[in-house]
């Protein structure tokens, strides 16, 4: 009996910035050296299904917040064969600020998010700085119009969407994070997105300091290592070693997207 059809899984890197290390943990040392943040939109292509995972942020939030904008992402989906005009399905792992703009660049998609996720960015959270500040009021209000549209569809915690695909709320980072597991040639992968940052966070127990619940983070890292077939099948939120670990699947992509599975 066939199995799953598998996905072919791409990391798109379209920003960056230069960050301390003591930023990245809490509790960091603010004595450990440099260590730069990456940007990261995913898609994930089998023979009969597209997905994109988040969208990420365009030039003007790149200024506004102070970091390298090297691409719109949709120019890496491009490059990678995938029209972001046409994209039926978007899943938003969160709605922070990179991870959820141009959502004018994808007109014809459907959005996948968590219900606990828009009750946190639209509630009384927001009104604190130290829970609001990753938001940007005008995207999420976005995300409501795109309720009110019929374009939003909720999950209310883990959700099976193919047999090949789920969505697993972990919430920690913000309340209604979820990952997304994917079943691939290498077996079942989990994009973390930010449940996992850099892969020191998970695999040394140093929660990342932009967090609502510690305990559900880190809860949200022992959930993905029983999803995922294998550890190394956890791809981290921003680090820059996914560029390194992995392959690019073209010369002309290189720099710009590798191939996780």
């Amino acid at each position: 009996m066939a199995g799953p059809e598998p996905f072919a899984v791409y990391a798109i890197r379209y920003a960056r910035v230069d960050r301390k290390a003591s930023e990245n943990f809490l509790g960091g040392d603010p004595h450990e050296a440099g260590m730069p943040m990456d940007y990261f939109v995913w898609l994930a292509v089998s023979d009969s299904k597209t997905w994109v995972i988040d969208t990420g942020f365009n030039q003007a939030a790149a200024d506004k917040r102070k970091r390298e904008f090297l691409r719109c992402p949709t120019e890496g989906l491009k490059a990678l064969g995938v029209d972001a005009a046409v994209v039926e399905d978007v899943i938003i792992t969160h709605l922070h600020y990179d991870h959820i703009g141009n959502f004018d660049k994808f007109p014809k998609a459907q959005f996948h998010l968590q219900d606990s996720e828009m009750a946190y960015a639209t509630g009384r959270y927001m009104a604190n700085p130290f829970f609001g500040h990753a938001f940007e009021v005008d995207e999420v209000v976005a995300m409501v119009r795109n309720v009110y549209k019929g374009r939003v569809s909720f999950y209310d915690g883990d959700h099976t969407l193919a047999d090949n695909i789920s969505l697993h709320h972990v919430g920690g980072h913000t309340k209604g994070l979820q990952v997304v597991r994917l079943w691939t040639q290498k077996g079942w992968m989990v994009l973390a997105s930010d449940a996992s940052h850099y892969a020191a966070n998970m695999d040394q127990g140093r929660p990342f300091p932009i967090v609502v619940d510690v305990g559900q983070m880190i809860d949200g890292w022992q959930k993905m290592k029983s999803l995922a077939d294998d550890p190394a099948l956890i791809i981290p939120g921003h680090d820059p070693e996914v560029m390194k670990r992995f392959p690019s699947p073209s010369p002309e992509l290189d720099g710009i997207a590798v191939k996780l599975a």
